[in-house]
């Protein structure tokens, strides 16, 4: 579901990259979920990888490589929100602030956030294969 003839789902800022490597070296392998609920649903949640449990209607947008890194992060959304959003790119992005508790980021006084854009036509025409 991540790349499909060069075309991403989604994106890292050097910020969430470095972040990562950070919160990596403290909690071990990570993986994101985005439920697209209301508050700190809406935003993307960061987790000790299987912390959370992703169910059968959680989509996979995509395994992100970080340098430094041995491990990906798999990127995954429930498959309502995925439906909603189908059809944008998303970049996974850092601001000040408290996210949700939850999220391993909100001790460092920061919080994801994902920022979007809809794919070209000619992206989306890629993706839908």
């Amino acid at each position: 579901m991540g790349d499909a003839y060069g075309v991403s789902r989604i994106a890292l800022t050097d910020v969430a990259r470095e972040l990562l490597r950070r919160l990596t070296r403290v909690h071990g392998p990570l993986m994101f979920h985005q439920s697209g609920g209301c508050c700190d649903g809406s935003s993307p949640m960061c987790y000790p990888r299987g912390e959370f449990r992703t169910g059968d209607s959680d989509v996979l947008l995509a395994s992100l490589a970080v340098d430094g890194l041995a491990e990906r992060i798999d990127f995954w959304m429930a498959g309502q929100q995925f439906e909603r959003w189908r059809h944008t790119h998303l970049t996974v992005d850092v601001v000040p602030g408290r996210g949700s508790g939850f999220s391993v980021e909100a001790p460092e006084g920061v919080r994801f956030l994902i920022r979007s854009r809809l794919f070209t036509d000619e992206e989306q025409a890629l993706l839908d294969g």
